[in-house]
């Protein structure tokens, strides 16, 4: 028989922390910003491509459409950590 009130943590182990809870001092939520603003400057080329008529609005399209994909991926994914 064990004692479930001793036994030790493996890891994994969330604890007290509720299920999709960011761990203390993770850094997920800056951690996912970040990976969305490594989209910017990809609208920047997007914007200055456009604005010299080298190509048309749909390459502000494409890249809008990155972005979005990028922010539902990282707002998505869990906080657990592997």
């Amino acid at each position: 028989m064990t004692n479930e009130e001793g036994r030790a943590p493996y890891v994994g182990d969330d604890g007290d922390r509720g299920v999709g809870e960011e761990p203390q001092g993770a850094g997920g939520s800056r951690h996912r910003w970040m990976m969305i603003a490594c989209c910017i400057p990809m609208l920047i080329v997007a914007v200055a491509l456009i604005a010299s008529g080298t190509v048309g609005i749909g390459s502000l399209v494409f890249a809008l459409a990155c972005l979005g994909m990028m922010a539902v991926m990282m707002f998505s994914m869990g906080g657990q950590r592997h």
